[in-house]
């Protein structure tokens, strides 16, 4: 609002006239894209006219004809030292926004980028650039968009888009700098609209109150701060919801088997066995739905440290535990640990392939031994009577 009396109204009238000439054009013909023609009928009329608005020329000067010669950067290992963040962070923010700009784009086409040839490429070619006194890019959201919008559907729009570019720093610099500013500035405003994707905005904000969190934040930063900020708060917010999310799903309960007909107890694995038996005395046993990871170790060392007087036998039911991190191995190696002093035997029961594989690299499996892992529900049952009541086995 301080700066309503410098508005220019040939630049507004330009971005208007923009705007409409790109919708007209859709409507007639879709071979030619609008935005190209508002470009250069704009130029020819600031050119003609000498409209007093700004133009790439009187903005940023003459554009150079000639590729710059390629020369060797001096660094010494201080230099390298002081980089080393910024450089890690740059890498990071292009590869994410260069995905996010993939992922944009897919959207608009229904394609499947290649994420790998993706990162591959951006690397070799940033590897390259300084070396010509480039700086560091990332795949562009906005030229993305711009691109799609106007026919771009394979990588060889991509290759065209720079061998144009190329000729015109070559060749066609100086018409290059009648391009009046405003104009671009109505190109981007449409670009940016039909990448926006607003409605798929709503549904995030309507799913869950975490999703509206990390979208308004990440909306506001973009527009009131930079893009590249917004996308590292809003992976912070997102990771923190992810974890909380999964935290939440994951409970580890005390289990009786109390069976005093032919019922199945509620705790029973997908299969349909019947369990005439219930826990032999001195066993008992806990049921772990969810992943066993960071976020939810703490409720696993909870319901442990609520048992009293250590069982002979503690019976852990891990079939729905889909995944266990390098915490979640620890904090089962720390209840072994503890309890075993007490004479408590560990009984594993239904561990998925990938937590076996998980437990035996950690060397948790070796401490707990073979006999104590058992498949089935049932038995694991019958492996705690047998420690529990060693006699009666024998008999």
């Amino acid at each position: 609002a301080a700066h309503v009396s410098d508005i220019n109204l040939y630049a507004c009238l330009l971005t208007l006239l923009t705007l409409a000439i790109i919708k007209i054009t859709s409507r007639i013909t879709g071979r030619v894209p609008g935005s190209l023609i508002a470009l250069i009928l704009l130029s020819a009329l600031v050119a003609l006219l000498k409209l007093p608005v700004e133009t790439i020329g009187s903005r940023f000067g003459a554009i150079p004809h000639s590729l710059p010669q390629p020369s060797f950067p001096s660094f010494d290992f201080k230099t390298v030292q002081s980089l080393l963040n910024p450089a890690f962070t740059i890498a990071m923010l292009g590869a994410i926004e260069s995905l996010l700009s993939a992922v944009v784009a897919d959207g608009m086409i229904g394609g499947k980028h290649r994420s790998n040839m993706e990162l591959i490429a951006q690397g070799v070619a940033n590897i390259v650039t300084p070396f010509f006194g480039g700086i560091p890019a990332t795949g562009a959201i906005a030229r993305t968009a711009t691109n799609v919008r106007n026919g771009g559907r394979t990588p060889i729009a991509g290759i065209v888009h720079a061998a144009v570019l190329l000729l015109i720093m070559l060749f066609f610099g100086n018409l290059v700098s009648y391009i009046p500013l405003a104009c671009l500035a109505g190109i981007l405003m449409v670009v940016a609209y039909h990448m926006s994707e607003w409605k798929s905005v709503i549904s995030f904000i309507t799913v869950s109150r975490g999703s509206a969190i990390v979208t308004i934040v990440t909306l506001t930063l973009t527009i009131l701060v930079d893009l590249t900020v917004a996308i590292e708060i809003g992976l912070i917010l997102a990771t923190l919801s992810f974890i909380r999310n999964m935290s939440i799903h994951t409970n580890v309960s005390p289990i009786r088997l109390d069976i005093a007909d032919d019922d199945e107890p509620d705790n029973t694995f997908a299969d349909s066995q019947h369990y005439q038996r219930a826990l032999p005395k001195g066993a008992l046993m806990y049921q772990i739905n969810g992943p066993l990871f960071f976020g939810a170790v703490y409720k696993f060392r909870e319901a442990l440290s609520e048992i009293s007087k250590p069982p002979k036998v503690l019976i852990l039911q891990m079939q729905r535990v889909p995944v266990i991190d390098s915490t979640g191995t620890h904090a089962l190696r720390e209840a072994f640990r503890g309890l075993s002093k007490s004479g408590t035997v560990f009984v594993l029961c239904g561990l998925q392939p990938q937590i076996i594989e998980k437990l035996e690299r950690s060397g948790l499996l070796s401490l707990v031994k073979k006999e104590n892992i058992c498949d089935s529900l049932s038995d694991a049952l019958k492996r705690a009577e047998e420690i529990c009541n060693p006699g009666e086995q024998k008999l």
